[in-house]
């Protein structure tokens, strides 16, 4: 504790940049836009003698009229230090050690503020890239407002005050819809690849342009995406996905070449007419239920954005000479193995999209109990609605959609007058003729999902 305090004495700022400091009025964030959570871990951080502010996305999100989903807090407080005053809390992270401070069922997550690579006594690594693996280096608000990625993440408002503290002119950027990076960009997307991403998810998010220096090397250090650990990859993916805007924000993605290694081959996907129209009915449904405040599966979407992949290699596969279910079965196989070696969506979400996709060629099938079966499986909504993608994409018939509609709201009399009996596959007709009575025959279910 003795050291502590006396690197907090004689530390000098590095960083010689005054903020401009900006009064309610001209902000309009009051104490009352803040969480009760929040008030209290920055009230409880001041009144034991510490720095507190709420930073970062909540800042820029409530100059933007909008409502936070979560509250940051910085301080010059150390984790441990935070952890003594909140009996609630614990922490957390490698890279850098943050606190989570629990109220209720609201969590704030507290981090110190952030000093520079050079600190003396720091726990700061590099791999050979550039890119930051441990960042344990504590430093003042001078230095963690330079630590920040964007300039309009890096606003700190205290509620003691109601005054916004910007160092970098982030409020001005927010008023310009401009989205730019703090120092040197190459330098700063070296050390978090990341931050590429997030850059196109900000973007799509708010509408915002791309500051063209920002912009400039975010090509050519896209290869760096690869050295960084699949899970955060996976995390961001969803959140660029799942934040409402995910039509726009793949789109970015192509534009600022981002893509590859992420999702394969998506260009080649959204350069076919069928590919790109089924994907962006599949986005553009997303964003529909994030606006809705409706639920969306993971699974679900992933399953539609390697669609066409599987699809190209079950129709290559059947032109080898493979059987159509065995066919389906090793292209879902293959994609999956290759994706995995890129954004690697956990295993958990393999088994719904295989489901999803193994039940399409069921769909084509309008005799006997097929129908009724698909009807009664437990994942069929989610499976018709993959297949209205289809058919509204193009790929299927449109008269296929509109036999299943009515099938689905007919009473059983009407659905047994529905059936088309001369539908089934020609070998399927072959082994029906061959099967003993009794039989429910072979190649009539697709398999299953492993």
């Amino acid at each position: 504790m003795i050291a502590k305090l006396i690197r907090r004495v004689l530390k000098a700022p590095k960083f010689g940049k005054k903020p401009r400091t900006i009064p309610v009025k001209a902000h309009g964030i009051t104490r009352d836009s803040i969480s009760p959570c929040a008030l209290k871990v920055t009230d409880t951080l001041q009144d034991a003698g510490y720095e507190a502010y709420v930073v970062g996305g909540a800042v820029r999100d409530l100059m933007l009229g909008r409502e936070p989903k979560d509250f940051d807090v910085a301080t010059n407080a150390e984790p441990d230090e935070v952890r003594a005053l909140f009996r609630r809390s614990r922490i957390i992270g490698r890279r850098f050690q943050i606190v989570h401070v629990m109220c209720g069922a609201e969590t704030i997550e507290v981090t110190t503020f952030r000093g520079s690579a050079t600190d003396e006594g720091g726990d700061r690594h590099e791999d050979e890239t550039g890119r930051i693996v441990r960042d344990n280096v504590f430093g003042t608000l001078e230095e963690d407002a330079v630590r920040r990625d964007f300039t309009v993440n890096a606003l700190y408002y205290d509620p003691a005050t109601e005054e916004v503290r910007d160092y970098h002119g982030g409020m001005n950027d927010i008023k310009d819809k401009r989205l730019r990076i703090i120092g040197e960009p190459e330098k700063r997307f070296r050390e978090d690849p990341v931050r590429m991403l997030r850059a196109v998810r900000f973007a799509a998010r708010f509408d915002f342009h791309i500051d063209p220096a920002t912009r400039a090397p975010v090509a050519k250090l896209g290869p760096l995406l690869q050295h960084v650990p699949s899970s955060r990859l996976f995390d961001e993916m969803l959140k660029l996905l799942f934040s409402g805007h995910a039509l726009r924000g793949v789109h970015q993605l192509r534009a600022e070449g981002l893509h590859h290694g992420l999702l394969p081959l998506l260009d080649t996907i959204l350069e076919q007419p069928g590919g790109e129209r089924f994907i962006s009915l599949a986005l553009k449904n997303t964003d529909q239920r994030v606006a809705q405040d409706k639920p969306v599966s993971p699974a679900f979407l992933f399953a539609t954005l390697l669609w066409h992949e599987v699809l190209a290699a079950w129709q290559g596969l059947q032109a080898q000479g493979m059987k159509p279910f065995p066919a389906l079965n090793q292209a879902m196989n293959e994609v999956l193995a290759a994706q995995d070696k890129k954004l690697a969506i956990p295993r958990r979400f393999d088994a719904t999209m295989k489901e999803i996709w193994s039940m399409q060629p069921r769909f084509q099938m309008r005799s006997g109990q097929r129908p009724f079966r698909l009807l009664e499986h437990p994942r069929f909504r989610a499976c018709f609605d993959f297949f209205l993608l289809r058919c509204e994409s193009g790929e299927l018939d449109m008269e296929l959609l509109r036999w299943w509609e009515r099938f689905m709201d007919a009473d059983p009399d009407q659905r047994e007058a529905m059936l088309v009996r001369d539908e089934a596959p020609a070998a399927k007709k072959r082994r029906r003729r061959k099967r003993k009575p009794g039989g429910d025959g072979e190649g009539d279910t697709p398999p299953a999902a492993d």
